[in-house]
């Protein structure tokens, strides 16, 4: 059944109110990508793909009945430094009435105005961040901009928040070295000891990691095999199953304040990688759903 509504699962759900659990804010910004392009269509097409959904999800049940917002996506005009303001408003709000903001992207950097937004709802030493990301995107700037794609979790360390990163296969000497500077502020399980020789599906958090996190997906943590719709593919990455059962690992004992999967570059044609990208979002929210052990409505 097709939907044109511009609302997640809108073939089979009404849109959700203000009540939702989900708050879904899309997020068409596409300023720094560095190699290949598309990310600004990536919001649409997920929340397109999602018509082809089932309600009814064999991992993590039917995350929908907790009701589901699709806002209207955000304005991505002026400055880089306006559109973070934007959507750090609107996922503040969104957070602060106990509700998930779950950002679809657009570049990385949108990343930073969501995870600042929780952040201000709940308290800077309130959440960690957990990263999936071929990338560690800790330099300091990039192609001159401290706000591209590949310097916003530096942005998010430089706040003071807590950073976990799995699956990285892409690093610069820079990022290994602020790594190093930081190690109990940045912790990570790269892709050579996540992947290879056996594929691991679980780890812990640190213990002083804090109670409340906020999941940030960039596509490309999965393989490039797996999927190859985003802007810096990257060989050697993560396996479908594998990414949501690390997702359920982060979120073992942990709620999940905030979300956002960004970088998908959708390729015209190829609707198999749409349909991921919308399966991927709507597993992370029944994920997210159970972090909050609240009954079925």
């Amino acid at each position: 059944m097709h939907n044109n509504s511009g609302i997640f699962l809108g073939s089979e759900i009404k849109q959700g109110g203000e009540d939702a659990l989900f708050h879904i804010f899309p997020v068409p910004f596409e300023k720094s990508v560095s190699y290949g392009q598309g990310t600004a269509n990536g919001a649409n097409a997920i929340v397109a793909a999602s018509d082809q959904l089932e309600t009814f999800d064999q991992i993590t049940g039917e995350a929908c009945k907790f009701g589901i917002h699709t806002h209207q996506a955000i304005d991505c005009r002026g400055t880089p430094s306006d559109v973070m303001q934007r959507i750090r408003a609107q996922t503040e709000q969104s957070a602060a009435n106990k509700k998930i903001p779950f950002v679809f992207g657009g570049e990385h950097t949108v990343s930073y105005g969501a995870i600042r937004g929780v952040a201000d709802a709940y308290g800077e030493q309130a959440i960690g961040v957990v990263q999936f990301d071929a990338h560690a995107d800790l330099r300091d700037n990039y192609e001159g901009s401290p706000w591209s794609h590949a310097s916003v979790m530096k942005r998010v360390v430089d706040d003071g928040l807590m950073l976990f990163q799995l699956g990285v296969r892409a690093i610069s000497m820079e990022e290994k070295a602020i790594r190093a500077e930081l190690p109990s502020q940045i912790q990570y399980i790269d892709a050579l000891d996540l992947c290879r020789p056996i594929p691991r599906h679980d780890f812990v958090l640190p213990a002083n990691f804090p109670e409340k996190i906020y999941i940030s997906v960039d596509i490309d943590a999965l393989d490039a095999s797996v999927m190859p719709a985003t802007g810096t593919p990257v060989p050697g990455g993560l396996a479908f199953w594998q990414l949501i059962d690390l997702i359920q690992a982060a979120a073992r004992d942990r709620q999940i304040v905030g979300m956002d999967l960004v970088e998908f570059a959708p390729i015209s044609g190829f609707h198999a990688y749409d349909y991921l990208a919308a399966d991927l979002a709507y597993k992370m929210m029944g994920i997210a759903a159970s972090s909050w052990k609240l009954p079925l409505p």
